[in-house]
């Protein structure tokens, strides 16, 4: 067996993954498309690919094929930290988020609440239709309405700067 050119794959008894296999797999499919393998070659070599479980076996189909001119994916191995996976849909979703919120607050904070004139229109209303309703009072400054959505604001966007600023893919 000659796995020359295949040191992305682990090397004798050692397990193979099933991104491995997948890997062998393509490198099946290619060879097929080039004409090197008959069909039935590639179904035969593919069930031995699919039932390999070490590095023995799984090169053993492609002993006699080229390899890949093309460096497999990254593997992971025991010693490597996970890598972050960019955000750009949670960002640009808290972005949103964060201006509807500094909007609502903003409205809340620039509002008097309805006026004399259309608190009694809105209990003239509800008298034609047989509720009695008594005009409240004008409000005054509604914090709370304004404080809420602002804090989720601001938190929304020290979301955004910290996920722009643990991204991983930057160089």
């Amino acid at each position: 067996m000659d796995s020359a050119g295949r040191d992305y794959y682990p090397p004798g008894d050692f397990r193979v993954s099933d991104a491995e296999r997948d890997l062998a797999l393509s490198e099946l499919s290619e060879a097929l498309q080039a004409g090197r393998i008959t069909a039935g070659e590639f179904d035969q070599r593919s069930g031995q690919v699919l039932g390999a479980r070490t590095g023995k076996e799984l090169t053993a189909p492609l002993a006699d094929l080229p390899p890949v001119g093309r460096a497999p994916a990254v593997r992971a191995t025991a010693l490597e930290r996970p890598r972050r996976v960019r955000a750009p849909g949670i960002v640009i979703g808290a972005s949103v988020a964060a201006v509807c919120f500094a909007a609502a607050a903003a409205s809340a904070a620039l509002s008097s609440g309805p006026t004399l004139a259309q608190r009694e229109l809105f209990q003239q209303m509800a008298a034609q239709q047989g509720l009695s309703i008594p005009v409240p009072p004008a409000v005054g400054f509604d914090w709370a309405g304004v404080i809420a959505p602002g804090v989720i604001a601001v938190m929304l966007v020290v979301l955004v700067i910290f996920l722009s600023v643990t991204r991983t893919d930057r160089p």
